[in-house]
């Protein structure tokens, strides 16, 4: 069984930071992608920042220059970091894992910015 804990949230400044964490356990063999989503009260859920097995990543372009996605992979553990944050980047952030014909999902995490 494939579990994500993910850590890392909480209460922030505009123009704060801070840094998620989702570290994977479980038989995983082949990892297609990791990233993080996010989704705020009355929204659906959205891609924030992703990186495939090879190394490439993606970004939303509300985050573009702001967030910065990495990945550790001894630890098979993904991270986020996030600078400049803005009010509405509150949400619950989710990890996914991608391997192949599954995906997984981490519990969520709180990030309020306040202004």
């Amino acid at each position: 069984q494939v579990q994500l804990v993910e850590s890392g949230g909480g209460l922030v400044q505009a123009g704060g930071s801070l840094r998620l964490s989702c570290a994977a356990s479980g038989l995983i063999f082949k990892i297609n992608e990791m990233g993080w989503y996010r989704q705020a009260p009355g929204k659906q859920r959205e891609l924030v920042a992703a990186i495939t097995g090879g190394g490439s990543t993606n970004y939303a372009d509300s985050v573009k220059g702001r967030f910065t996605i990495s990945r550790d992979n001894a630890k098979i553990t993904v991270y986020l970091q996030m600078n400049s944050l803005k009010p509405e980047d509150t949400a619950v952030y989710y990890c996914k894992l991608g391997v192949p014909g599954s995906d997984y999902w981490g519990q969520g995490t709180q990030v309020t910015v306040s202004h």
